[in-house]
């Protein structure tokens, strides 16, 4: 696996690259087909944030810490990923034992305001996928909503974490 470090508002020293190496380098044992890991360490006041992103079969794992210690955030975020992957393994194996497909229920609420403004844009490859797919993609990464392209309708759906702490579906209507 290849590990790529990056620094920001901090100076990454050999020793420093090395330990993340290290440490980064063992979530290989976890899977096979980790390719790359992308690492960036950031001094913001006196927190230091890891924040690690990896690619495996058109999914993400990212993780995020922040201590007042590198090398305390650096063991922090792989603890974590380890986690994650565990979780990610455990529900592919179910998913493949039971070949069970829940169903979310629809939502078909639109949004429409004016004042906030497009700040930032993200671009990233959409990976046809099942919709609990999707939902596990979107609880690795953290975040509360997934776009994604729905293998069975070849569409683009949404998948979203409601309140109440189930899950939201997204689909258009033509």
């Amino acid at each position: 696996m290849q590990v790529l470090v990056r620094g920001r508002n901090v100076d990454v020293t050999n020793a420093l690259k090395e330990y993340v190496v290290k440490r980064v380098g063992k979530l290989d044992k976890f899977l096979d087909n980790i390719d790359e890991a992308t690492v960036v360490l950031v001094v913001e006041g006196d927190a230091h944030k890891v924040e690690v992103t990896i690619p495996i079969n058109g999914m993400i794992l990212r993780g995020e810490e922040s201590t007042g210690d590198m090398y305390a955030s650096i063991d922090l975020v792989v603890d974590k990923l380890e986690k994650q992957i565990e979780k990610y393994k455990g529900k592919l194996v179910r998913r493949r034992a039971t070949n069970d497909q829940k169903v979310f229920p629809g939502a078909r609420e639109t949004a429409e305001e004016d004042g906030p403004r497009i700040v930032k844009t993200k671009r990233f490859a959409i990976k046809p996928m099942p919709v609990e797919e999707a939902v596990l993609q979107m609880n690795l990464l953290g975040h509360s909503f997934f776009v994604f392209s729905n293998a069975e309708t070849e569409q683009v759906n949404v998948v979203y974490k409601r309140k109440d702490g189930n899950y939201g579906l997204i689909e258009p209507e033509f």
